[in-house]
This record gives structure tokens, C-alpha cells and sequence, in this order.
């Protein structure tokens, strides 16, 4: 029998998020080692395949009934989880993991922040900005990140911020299991995309086992974990360590691709993440977590 949300010691959701946020960082890592293969838009549509599968054995989202208020949602739901995936994909080919992902943060950043009306949040918007400021090309040589993967990135991060919106929506009535539905919808659009624009390539049998890899890793074993530590973990609790998550990715990079960020970028990733640490500590306690990391 599984520990109930009280009988569980307060470490346990800890270590198991610590390990979900590891584990989506891991299969970015081995997602990036497959570009030279099929590219972002190939390994988008492996991960968008496989992890759908795996998701629909578990949650058998045929069972479910949406009422017609939350069909649209639910669309704009699985379009924002597939444009996710595909425009992070194609960022990284060229931006570091981590700066990669303190952009796409900026998304779920901006639905906290804008949600408020308070002083203190001024804080964490200049924060945001600066780090902003930092690691976008700006007409400066010293942060040196590609404006193109730059823009994918946020425009990624955008699509998280739709999916935090929808997604509440959407999954009102069926919980975590609206994940499968709404993957399902992501993968109908994106596989046939990724498939069109990665050729031959994307079937060969040898891809496949690293393409079940990227897919577990980044999608069947951190949804499940980060559902356990959502359930056992106060709401600021969970929000402060989801936002340790730019940090994972750039150390990520850093052990499996060898990319190394520069002192002011590590500075702009750590201003990026204060912001968020400082928007989930003053949020009201009333606030509510609507969604989980999906990259």
C-alpha cells in the first residue's frame, strides 16, 4: 500500500521532485545528442510519439468525457504542450541547455507575476528583466546566445504560459490524466511535422531505443514523480524547488554536452531564478498550483 500525503516523511516528495526535475534535464541532454541524427523537429516527434504511447497505456484517456466548455481549452491545451516541446527542441540545437531553459521560464514567470497587483512583485520583474537583459543578444558580443534559438526559447516559454491557462481549464474534471489527452492532440500535429521534416531517418530501428529513452526521461517517469511530490508538498514548497530547474539544466549541459556558461550568464541565470524562488514565496496562500514542469 502506498504512503498517504501525511504518513509520508516531508524528505520523500523533496527527493522524489529533485529526481523528476533531474530526469527531465537528463533526457533534454540526450534529446540535444540525437539532433545530429534527425534533428530538433525528428526528436520532437520521437518524444511526442513514443511518451504519448506510454501515457495512453497509463491513463486510457479514451475514458474520459470533457464537458463542451472545456473542448476548447483542451485543444488549446494539447497545441500549446506539442508548440512546447517542438520550439524548446529547436532552441537548444543552438542555445546552452541552461539559458535554454531560464528563457523558457519566463513563461510561467509571467503568468505568476501578472496574476498579482502587489509592490513586492516589482522586485521580481526586475529581477527577470535584468536577467533578461543578459542573456539575450541585445546589441551585446558578451552573451554570446544565438537570437534565433534565443527567440524559440521564449516563444517556447510562451506555449507554457498558454498551457498553464488552458491546462487549468481543461483539466478541471480529470486531473493528470488530461496530460494524456492533451499529448495525444500535441502528437497528431507535431509527429507528422517532425516525421515531414527529418526524413527517412526517423525510422530506422536503431533510433529507438534512444528515442524511448528521451521519451521516459523527459515525459512517462517525470510527470508520475512530479504528481507524488504535487500531492505531498505545500504549494510554496513545490513552486521554490520547480524553479531550482534553470540551474539542473545548466548543469546538465555542462556534465553531458560540455557547455560551459560564462560568469555574467550565470549571474543573468541566477537573477532569472531568484525572480521565480521570490514570486512562488510571496504568492497568497490561497494560490493554487496549476501545472507541472513538461520540457
Amino acid at each position: 500500500m502506498p504512503l498517504s500525503p501525511r504518513k509520508t516523511p516531508i524528505w520523500l516528495p523533496i527527493v522524489v521532485l529533485l529526481i523528476a526535475m533531474t530526469s527531465i534535464q537528463s533526457g533534454a541532454s540526450l534529446a540535444k545528442s540525437l539532433f545530429p541524427l534527425v534533428g530538433a523537429p525528428g526528436v520532437t516527434a520521437l518524444r511526442l510519439a513514443l511518451g504519448t504511447l506510454i501515457l495512453v497505456v497509463v491513463f486510457k484517456p479514451w475514458r474520459l468525457r470533457f464537458k463542451a466548455e472545456q473542448r476548447i481549452p483542451l485543444l488549446m491545451y494539447g497545441l500549446a504542450l506539442g508548440g512546447m516541446n517542438y520550439l524548446f527542441y529547436l532552441s537548444i540545437q543552438t542555445v546552452p541547455l541552461g539559458i535554454a531553459v531560464a528563457l523558457e521560464f519566463t513563461g510561467p514567470l509571467a503568468v505568476a507575476l501578472f496574476s498579482s497587483r502587489r509592490a513586492v512583485d516589482f522586485i521580481w520583474v526586475i529581477l527577470a528583466v535584468l536577467g533578461l537583459w543578459f542573456l539575450l543578444p541585445l546589441g551585446q558580443s558578451i552573451s554570446h546566445v544565438d537570437l534565433a534559438g534565443a527567440a524559440y526559447a521564449l516563444g517556447a516559454g510562451a506555449c507554457w504560459a498558454i498551457y498553464i491557462l488552458f491546462g487549468q481549464k481543461a483539466g478541471a474534471d480529470h486531473g493528470p490524466a488530461t496530460v494524456a489527452f492533451g499529448s495525444l492532440i500535441a502528437a497528431m500535429v507535431f509527429v507528422p511535422i517532425g516525421a515531414w521534416q527529418s526524413g527517412e531517418l526517423l525510422w530506422h530501428w536503431s533510433l529507438l531505443p534512444l528515442g524511448l529513452g528521451v521519451a521516459v526521461l523527459s515525459t512517462a517517469l517525470p510527470y508520475s514523480l512530479e504528481m507524488i511530490a504535487l500531492t505531498r508538498l505545500p504549494t510554496r514548497t513545490f513552486g521554490t524547488l520547480m524553479s531550482m530547474e534553470p540551474g539542473l539544466a545548466a548543469l546538465s549541459g555542462m556534465l553531458f554536452l560540455g557547455e560551459h556558461l560564462t560568469l555574467v550568464q550565470w549571474l543573468a541565470l541566477l537573477s532569472i531564478i531568484a525572480a521565480s524562488i521570490g514570486s512562488t514565496l510571496t504568492l497568497k496562500r490561497e494560490t493554487q498550483i496549476t501545472s507541472v514542469d513538461v520540457n
